[in-house]
């Protein structure tokens, strides 16, 4: 059997830890169908505490490090999520975005969307999805929908104070 990819904050700078919970997900758990791309494809609940006082703003992600991509998946980048906020609702992230904070700002996700993209990975190991909250020094990161993930990605890690992260499998 292959060795797993690293998970995606293995090699980052450190940051301190807080607290992430989903009404939909455990840790470690497996994630259900609600979140999987052709079944449902709704973002998943999540409540976040305990982030550093100074915290001006958040962005949550959630990314597959096991894609057969050489690069892993970007299912989810939400950005500039007021500081005040620390819930999103199950389905925020998804369609018409109804449920995100004013001011939030998506990123384009690896399927080319701009919203939350569940989970669909080919046959054979589970995949694993590492959602992430992050607490940022900025109210904005001031980038752009159409700019890539790798953008979102390393500016929100720039900017990041803290980060909680919740990591659930999924494979057929």
């Amino acid at each position: 059997m292959a060795e797993r990819a690293p998970l995606p904050y293995d090699y980052l700078r450190r940051v301190p830890a807080f607290t992430v919970v989903s009404d939909d997900l455990v840790e470690g758990g497996v994630l259900p169908d609600a979140h999987v791309y052709e079944l449902g494809n709704l973002s998943p609940h999540l409540r976040w505490s305990g982030a550093p006082e100074e915290t001006r703003g958040y962005a949550v992600t959630c990314f597959d490090p096991d894609a057969p991509t050489g690069s892993g998946w970007w299912h989810w980048l939400l950005v500039d999520i007021p500081a005040d906020v620390t819930e999103l609702p199950r389905g925020a992230g998804s369609g018409e975005m109804e449920g995100l904070p004013k001011g939030a700002v998506h990123g384009r996700n690896d399927y080319g969307t701009l919203d939350f993209g569940g989970a669909a990975p080919p046959p054979g190991a589970p995949h694993r999805y590492v959602f992430a909250v992050h607490a940022l020094a900025v109210e904005s990161i001031e980038v752009t929908p159409d700019q890539t993930a790798a953008v979102f990605g390393g500016t929100v890690n720039h900017h990041t104070l803290a980060r909680a992260v919740l990591t659930v499998e999924y494979g057929i």
